[in-house]
């Protein structure tokens, strides 16, 4: 009798915290939906956005296509100064490099980065490399201070390893700031990273 009580008492705990456990994971996930400055309520939200046709992904009809990978991207956008040919007295321009940003998934963890190619890596055996399409796929941003939203191809002679394997197409969505500074540089040497935020989206085509 005496270990039938005790088998129950142990159920019993066990239940109590099988029960808080739950209660507990779905309280942060709560939280973390609930906040709005978090990579993840970002993803959440862009999933509910209208895609302008300039950088909505291509039909490819019958199959049409799947949705590998959704990023939310932290970092800025690299510039450069450049004299503005035959300029005289000479002036500068700003010219874009590179990107430099941090690779959030939906938990809120940061999981890679996003660099000058353009290049997307999670580790040594999880990146890919993009291009434009010919003509340029780009849509404006929300307001003049917003970089492009893009639908990028995967770039010729690159394959794309590990998570990005299959991957045929990048967008570059719900930009935020990145633009380069309106006032022009002074000296063929500055330089200037602008803050950015966007959603990044890997598709693939389905067979």
């Amino acid at each position: 009798m005496y270990r039938k009580r005790n088998h129950f008492q142990i159920s019993l705990v066990i239940l109590a915290v099988a029960s808080t456990m739950i209660v507990c994971c779905k309280r942060n996930k709560e939280q973390i939906a609930a906040d709005t400055t978090s990579p993840a309520f970002h993803i959440a939200q862009s999933e509910n956005i209208n895609i302008p046709d300039a950088v909505k992904l291509p039909d490819n009809l019958p199959q049409g296509n799947s949705r590998v990978l959704t990023f939310y991207a932290v970092g800025v956008q690299k510039y450069k100064a450049q004299e503005i040919p035959g300029s005289n007295p000479v002036a500068y321009q700003w010219v874009f490099v590179a990107p430099q940003a941090d690779l959030y998934d939906a938990s809120n963890k940061k999981v890679g980065t996003h660099s000058q190619g353009p290049t997307w890596q999670l580790s040594a055996a999880d990146s890919m490399f993009g291009q434009a399409f010919s003509p340029p796929r780009t849509a404006p941003g929300a307001d003049p201070g917003s970089i492009d939203w893009l639908l990028l191809m995967l770039k010729t002679g690159k394959v794309p390893t590990g998570a990005f394997a299959g991957v045929d197409y990048v967008q570059r969505i719900n930009t935020n700031g990145g633009q380069a500074p309106v006032t022009p540089p002074a000296s063929a040497t500055e330089t200037a990273n602008v803050p950015y935020t966007a959603i990044y989206r890997f598709s693939k085509r389905n067979e």
